[in-house]
């Protein structure tokens, strides 16, 4: 019985934890944990060595105690983010479905809805691909993602070539993810998912809370090498090596910042304004127009408060649209605010 148990091989740690079996997902949990890390160790030295910093914890309780909840709200919103759904078509499909065999099932409406609608999505079953659609139904997901489109548009360009599914306009297929994301942006490394539709507005709370947290934390280090920086040359040595990384991130979060506030201000991804000519509905749109801006002011709200369903899609507009977004702005169309709303 012992060598019979002696031979029994023990169990991997990949069986014991399946997150570590798929290369991906461990890549993930790593950079998780990198990241973590660096917030514990930039965090800990200011604790360690930083004795104004220990000394105002009973002096100035709310200083300190305002400076760690930035922590605890940036990891927090880190993991948030990370874990959100970017907004996926096969799931927009299915949720469609589901709304569409409710409404069949109660018989409130038996017209067609409006492509223009922005939450109106249909779906598909959840063990079929994506050509297999919601029976004979005429409102089929194909029907509604080509009307949303200018008239003549082929289907096979739309056609996801991975998923086999007809994607509405502003969607791509992510390689890292294998799926087609809606409004898709880009993939974040460091999240380890897509940014898109659906956690966008969260992805860029999360870089304003970073930067935030990133100027404390350097001010928290300046302060601290100008008040001791004759005295142990080593800790000074670690901060200002830490402080040559902070401020290399520093300025890396505050131009991802920018970028990405300009983008909401202007209703656009990463993906539409750098991939701008391999996109096939844009080639045609001149360079300075942004077919999905509906002015500054309306696109903030839009990204901050309107949206009601993560699956929520925009249609192109026309060509009328489009003319009237390509007039160049004059002084009376800033005086009465034509760009902002």
């Amino acid at each position: 019985m012992t060598m019979m148990s002696c031979c029994v091989p023990s169990r991997d740690a990949s069986d014991r934890f399946p997150c570590l079996s798929d290369p991906v997902r461990r890549s993930t949990l790593c950079l998780r944990l990198a990241l973590v890390m660096l917030h514990l160790i930039f965090v800990g030295f200011i604790f360690i060595f930083n004795q104004e910093f220990r000394d105002n914890i009973k002096e100035q309780p709310l200083y300190t105690s305002t400076y760690l909840l930035l922590v605890v709200v940036t990891l927090a919103q880190y993991f948030f983010t990370s874990g959100s759904s970017p907004g996926y078509v096969l799931d927009a499909m299915r949720e469609f479905a589901k709304t569409e065999a409710s409404l069949r099932a109660s018989e409130v409406s038996k017209q067609p809805a409006s492509s223009k609608n922005g939450n109106v999505v249909v779906t598909i079953d959840r063990n079929r691909s994506g050509e297999h659609l919601v029976g004979n139904n005429p409102m089929n997901w194909t029907k509604m993602v080509m009307d949303m489109y200018p008239p003549g548009t082929s289907v096979r360009t739309c056609t996801c070539s991975y998923c086999n599914v007809v994607q509405p306009p502003r969607a791509k297929h992510c390689h890292d993810c294998d799926k087609c994301v809606l409004q898709f942006d880009h993939h974040c490394v460091w999240l380890g998912t897509c940014i898109g539709q659906g956690n966008h507005c969260r992805f860029w709370w999360y870089i304003l809370e970073e930067t935030a947290l990133s100027i404390w934390t350097g001010i928290l280090y300046i302060k601290y090498l100008q008040a001791s920086f004759d005295k142990a040359w080593l800790v000074d040595v670690i901060m200002i090596i830490l402080l040559s990384i902070l401020s290399i991130a520093l300025i890396f979060l505050l131009l991802l910042l920018l970028f990405h506030s300009y983008l909401v201000v202007t209703n656009q991804t990463t993906y539409e304004l750098v991939r701008r000519r391999r996109i096939p509905y844009m080639r045609t749109i001149p360079e300075r127009v942004y077919p999905f801006s509906k002015g500054a002011c309306r696109n903030l709200y839009n990204f901050c408060f309107a949206r009601t369903s993560i699956y929520a899609m925009e249609p192109l507009p026309g060509a009328h649209e489009l003319e009237q977004m390509s007039v160049p702005y004059t002084c009376l169309d800033v005086i009465s605010c034509r760009c902002c709303c």
